[in-house]
């Protein structure tokens, strides 16, 4: 009896350990229906979930995102992808693309392209499948070309011509300009700038909007706060995501960038004064790139170009 008393004490003890934290990948849409092998390899797609269906978070809630005329996907107050030019352009990270405009046969998506020395938006809206239980990462992934390129290369483009935002381009067919030292290869004012809002979701307390602060890295991961108000402030090592001319990122060719955002914390003070709270499963991420008017390469986005990752609680 004794023994059995032991086994039991045990199984109660790990029971909320069972419960588990585990990854999870949000996006845009249903996120079980991320068909996407080209997008999202096996290890991935073990972590996306039947959001309707199996976790029951309703796509539609609020009034936060009306359907405006540059939703491309998505429907009002659900998850959606916006850009301020067509989706009409090809997947140009498919080498094995074919086809001539209209009519392109790729793996991938319908892009939106903001070509160089044009400005442009692209704006994510994702609600988190789980509850986070720790640092949120928005991972992006845009097809990154020197100017024109695929015009004259077509579905090879990527390989003879691809590119980074904020790079220098030189004279010539697809050719980077080298620079000298005491010269930054990366040109800062051509890089996009990112925002990313929360906003409750069903499963939520009604708090207001606000933005997510994300740690540089590699950095010392110290956040730096206010002796008197504890309310953050943008340092060395973290920067809110406010889309100004600190929030800039620098995206490779087809490659994923990640940013990791701090954890929300109820009653915390940003660098902005807007108050966080704790997520739960449901809120919604707005992520946001604007492509300024110095963009020196043609940048490619669709709507599974940003994903949602970290871990977090399991609803079960």
């Amino acid at each position: 009896m004794k023994w059995l008393f032991a086994v039991l004490a045990v199984f109660f003890m790990v029971a909320p350990a069972m419960a588990g934290e585990d990854p999870y990948i949000g996006i845009v849409g249903n996120d079980s229906v991320a068909y996407r092998a080209f997008y999202f390899s096996p290890k991935h797609t073990q972590f996306l979930f039947d959001t309707v269906g199996l976790l029951g978070i309703p796509d539609v809630f609020g009034t936060q995102n009306p359907v405006n005329q540059y939703t491309r996907v998505g429907v009002s107050n659900g998850e959606q992808f916006l850009s301020q030019t067509l989706n009409n352009q090809p997947e140009v990270c498919d080498t094995l693309g074919t086809g001539v405009a209209p009519n392109f046969v790729t793996r991938g998506l319908p892009n939106a392209v903001t070509r160089a020395g044009n400005s442009g938006f692209y704006e994510w809206w994702i609600r988190l499948p789980k509850k986070p239980s720790g640092e949120i990462n928005i991972v992006i992934q845009c097809g990154i070309l020197k100017p024109n390129s695929f015009a004259a290369y077509g579905f090879d483009s990527i390989e003879i011509c691809a590119a980074e935002t904020g790079e220098r381009v030189g004279f010539g067919t697809c050719v980077r300009q080298e620079v000298d030292p005491g010269v930054s290869p990366v040109n800062n004012t051509a890089l996009p700038r990112l925002t990313a809002v929360v906003f409750p979701g069903p499963f939520n307390t009604n708090f207001t909007p606000f933005h997510l602060t994300a740690f540089k890295n590699p950095s010392a991961y110290a956040l730096a706060f206010d002796a008197t108000t504890l309310a953050m402030s943008n340092n060395l090592n973290s920067q809110i995501l406010n889309g100004s001319t600190d929030a800039r990122i620098l995206l490779k060719a087809c490659m994923d960038k990640t940013v990791v955002n701090k954890l929300p914390v109820t009653g915390q003070i940003n660098a902005l004064g807007e108050t966080e709270n704790d997520l739960e499963m449901g809120d919604m991420i707005q992520v946001r790139l604007d492509v300024p008017r110095q963009n020196s390469v043609d940048v490619y986005c669709h709507a599974q170009s940003v994903r949602l990752a970290g871990v977090g609680e399991t609803p079960f």
